[in-house]
């Protein structure tokens, strides 16, 4: 164990906070508190932006130990996301963004002990689903043909089998932090290039929540348009 871990590790109730996505959704949370007060809503003129709707496919290329220390897995993601338009801020837009998971894909070992740890060199696949209800995007330069983005995105995923530990549970608990590029490829298409932090774990609610943290890479194919009933502000 590295230094910093050693030290952490003698903080009262460390081990189960670090390996909770409770830090990671309090900070979307605490960001979106500080953001909304701030946003500058759009008008209602002709031009007001459109919504997107989009396909997302996704890899992840690695684990790095932030808040989990779950290794030698591989995550697989198909979902659709949803993106509304809620004002400007930091001179960007604001968009309130939302994702369904029909297909989740976690490779990992096939026999493996209550610490996550391998204990052979065969590996599974293991089917889940989920939705990530909480989400938002910071889109700058909205107008043009590129456009830098960061966004956060929190939720569940239910898994057929119990995932990471032999003592863990099928129901996950996800964070994701990322950054990425949206291009225009035709006037009410684009394609978005990114990466993510990406996290989950079952919250401590099993006896052992080795938790997971990925590098994810992805691609989406986002559609705008107009919807003539609103829903949303």
């Amino acid at each position: 164990m590295s230094t910093r871990g050693l030290l952490l590790s003698g903080l009262p109730g460390f081990g189960r906070w670090s390996r909770s996505p409770i830090p990671a959704l309090f900070v979307i949370l605490c960001a979106l508190t500080f953001l909304l007060p701030g946003l500058r809503a759009f008008g209602q003129e002709a031009g007001a932006p459109e919504e997107e709707i989009g396909i997302v496919a996704g890899h992840s290329v690695g684990s790095i130990h932030l808040f989990g220390y779950a290794d030698n897995r591989e995550i697989n993601v198909l979902g659709v996301q949803f993106a509304h338009p809620m004002g400007h801020i930091l001179n960007a837009r604001f968009d309130y963004m939302t994702e369904v998971i029909p297909v989740f894909v976690l490779r990992e070992p096939k026999v493996y002990g209550a610490d996550s740890r391998a204990l052979d060199t065969e590996h599974k696949f293991v089917h889940g689903a989920g939705v990530s209800p909480i989400g938002a995007r910071i889109l700058w330069r909205p107008h043009s043909g590129w456009r830098p983005y960061l966004l956060g995105r929190g939720g569940i995923l239910y898994f057929n089998d119990r995932v990471l530990s032999t003592k863990g549970t099928h129901l996950q608990f996800l964070a994701e932090f990322g950054a990425g590029v949206q291009i225009k490829i035709r006037p009410k298409t684009q394609l978005s290039l990114g990466y993510s932090f990406y996290h989950f774990s079952n919250g401590d609610i099993a006896a052992r929540n080795p938790a997971l943290d990925s590098n994810f890479i992805y691609c989406a194919v986002n559609f705008s348009f107009h919807r003539k009933t609103k829903w949303l502000p």
